[in-house]
């Protein structure tokens, strides 16, 4: 199966990770719809790259909404034809004591980060199924790995992201279709720069910088390459694995 036409969805891609996702499927020739809650920066984005000659849309959606994914996901068969290619992106972030972590604030942070894939994956599925053909790749976090302070409900979420990443990989195998999720290390972007400047971390970028092996800090574009890996057709026997793209500080 060629990028070339191939349709995918990348959830939560108007910035950062996905962004870099995004730009990386189109510039293969991917069909390429992005899902996110920020309508002006989608805007703007989705824009710039059909200047740039891609075959891209946006849609406006909150993926923990499963009415909401359903209809946009109609509207991207409509537009670009069957979803082959599935990156569950789409996160919140959740700072704070855990005594202070607030029903709500658990139960929002699992709409997004893990109800999300499990509404996203579900209506996707039907397309790959018939292609016998799938790419899924979930996006989760090496603090599912290693554990961090005062983001339990975020740490929680993304840990059962790669259980989810698992079971699935056993289950839809022998359909073609492939499961992998990649937690990222430390990388830049305009989520962690926020936090770091909000005095979230305790440590400064260049502590994080210094204790990792390759001495510097991620770029999105790096988890975009190790996503579009997983997405070929040589990656085929590749799947239920957790790719840390991490600069070699959890392996």
């Amino acid at each position: 199966m060629a990028f070339e036409g191939t349709t995918a969805i990348v959830t939560g891609g108007a910035s950062g990770l996905g962004l870099a996702i995004a730009e990386a499927l189109v510039a293969r020739g991917t069909k390429v719809a992005i899902f996110d809650i920020q309508a002006d920066q989608l805007d703007t984005e989705v824009t710039r790259l059909r200047e740039q000659g891609a075959t891209v849309d946006g849609y406006v959606v909150d993926v923990s909404d499963r009415e909401q994914v359903e209809s946009a996901m109609g509207k991207v068969r409509a537009e670009f034809g069957p979803i082959l290619i599935l990156i569950n992106n789409a996160g919140i972030e959740q700072f704070g004591k855990f005594t202070q972590l607030t029903d709500d604030l658990w139960d929002r942070v699992m709409a997004i980060n893990l109800r999300g894939p499990f509404i996203c994956t579900q209506l996707a599925l039907p397309d790959m199924q018939d292609a016998k053909w799938g790419r899924i790749v979930n996006i989760s976090s090496s603090s599912a790995q290693g554990g961090q302070s005062y983001m339990a409900a975020y740490v929680a979420s993304k840990a059962g992201l790669i259980g989810f990443t698992k079971a699935l990989a056993l289950e839809l195998g022998p359909r073609g279709i492939t499961v992998n999720t990649i937690p990222p290390g430390m990388v830049v972007t305009p989520m962690l720069e926020k936090a770091i400047a909000e005095g979230k971390f305790t440590d400064s970028l260049e502590h994080f910088v210094s204790i990792t092996p390759v001495r510097r800090a991620g770029r999105p574009e790096d988890i975009a390459n190790a996503a579009v890996f997983l997405c070929q057709d040589e990656s085929s026997y590749i799947t239920g694995q957790i790719i840390g793209v991490n600069g070699g500080r959890r392996t």
